[in-house]
């Protein structure tokens, strides 16, 4: 691949730290790619610290993601929305913008195909790009009062039964007023970034990125009639195990804590935040119509 001059572009962004998905096929060369671009940029170029371990990569100097803060202007990460989810959740409240390269199918974060990245990041890096601010759930277990686990999603959370365990009963809570007893194998807690996740899948609305709530999706509900809702940035859900064996509460879906009946999980729209770029032609439309297949007809505008 060819890169451009050295310091031959004007930069919004000079200190620039590469984060890469470990088990993806062709990792190294990618990341050793994009390497070579950015820092004939004239950029300063770091590797997140895991990465590197991971992958051991030792040409550029590191950075763990805890030192990003005041330390890096720009997060580029490779890989999917697994990546930007685990790597966004560490940097909430940095100020440290991401941006996303997919290394397969476009992804709803990572929107910039591996194909594109010399056309595109370049532009980026020089400023033409459109900031997108995203809110994470701040979620807190309790057993007998005492807070067991404190966690960030920026997906969602999700209060739910293992494959082999019948279904969960649960007691849920809006703002301190009692909203229903519900028996279903879980409940999911989502951010309108996660309404494209799990919660779509479970038969939940999809909210834009800019719309300001929570989502609640109960997962194969018992009665019909309890229904996706979707409620205030401001509103603390409560969902306390009522009865069920083997519930679990996952944030992301990428860690998890064990849950016992009585045990309550509190959830609230975290005070962080983080930032994702994109390029200036992007569309969450777009997107989404690619995503989930939606039908295309020529434009009349």
């Amino acid at each position: 691949m060819l890169s451009p001059s050295p310091n031959s572009t004007k930069k919004a962004f000079s200190r620039i730290a590469l984060v890469g998905k470990f088990q993806a096929d062709g990792i190294e060369e990618h990341l050793e790619d994009l390497t070579k671009l950015v820092s004939g940029l004239g950029c300063e170029v770091f590797i997140e610290g895991a990465t590197a371990a991971h992958l051991g990569l030792n040409t550029y100097p590191t950075k763990t993601a805890e030192d990003f803060a005041g330390a890096i202007d720009l997060v580029v990460v490779l890989g999917g929305d697994g990546t930007m989810l685990g790597i966004g959740r560490q940097l909430a409240g940095s100020n440290v913008p991401l941006v996303g390269i997919n290394m397969g199918r476009l992804g709803y974060m990572t929107d910039i195909p591996i194909q594109s990245v010399q056309s595109i990041l370049p532009k980026m890096i020089a400023g033409e790009y459109e900031a997108d601010n995203r809110t994470l759930l701040d979620a807190i277990v309790l057993r007998d009062g005492k807070k067991i686990n404190h966690a960030l999603a920026l997906n969602d959370v999700v209060v739910n039964r293992s494959g082999i365990s019948g279904m969960v009963e649960l007691a849920v809570h809006v703002n301190g007023s009692f909203m229903y007893n519900q028996r279903s194998d879980g409940l999911i807690v989502s951010t309108p970034t996660g309404s494209t996740a799990y919660a779509l899948s479970a038969g939940g609305p999809i909210l834009h990125p800019r719309v300001a709530g929570i989502l609640l999706v109960p997962i194969a509900p018992h009665s019909l009639s309890n229904r996706p809702i979707v409620l205030p940035e401001d509103s603390v859900t409560v969902i306390e195990v009522v009865d069920g064996r083997e519930v679990i509460v996952n944030f992301d879906m990428q860690s998890q804590t064990n849950l016992q009946s009585g045990d309550k999980v509190e959830v609230r729209q975290s005070t962080k935040t983080i930032t994702l770029l994109h390029p200036r032609d992007h569309s969450d439309y777009k997107t989404l119509r690619e995503k989930l297949h939606w039908n295309e007809y020529p434009s009349t505008f």
